[in-house]
């Protein structure tokens, strides 16, 4: 069984930082891209950033360019977020998730942490 586990979340207000961090356990696997999602309330999940695990190509969302960082261990499958310059808009419970080798997606995720951010 493969268990993706976010921590670092919480309550921050605008202009803060918080970093994510995501650590799989359980069975290994292999992934073409480990990323993060998040979804506010009433909204639909949305891409957040996602790193490439082949050679650590980092790939963002425009509403977080410049604000966000995705990094991570490529040989454990580990991936971070850091997230500075945090405004309300980016309250929402975030993601992570693994496009495993064989998947045509992302195709395993994490329970979510909530990250809020006040005004």
């Amino acid at each position: 069984q493969v268990q993706l586990v976010e921590s670092g979340g919480g309550f921050v207000q605008a202009g803060g930082s918080l970093r994510l961090s995501c650590a799989p356990s359980g069975r290994p696997f292999s992934a073409h891209a480990m990323g993060w999602f998040r979804q506010a309330p009433g909204k639909e999940r949305e891409f957040v950033a996602r790193m490439r695990m082949s050679n650590g190509e980092p790939y963002y969302a425009d509403s977080v360019k410049g604000r966000f960082t995705i990094s991570g261990d490529r040989a454990r499958n580990r991936v971070f977020l850091q997230m500075n310059s945090l405004e309300p808009e980016d309250t929402a419970v975030y993601y992570c998730a693994a496009h495993r080798v064989g998947a045509d997606r992302f195709d395993f995720w994490g329970q979510g942490t909530q990250v809020t951010v006040s005004s």
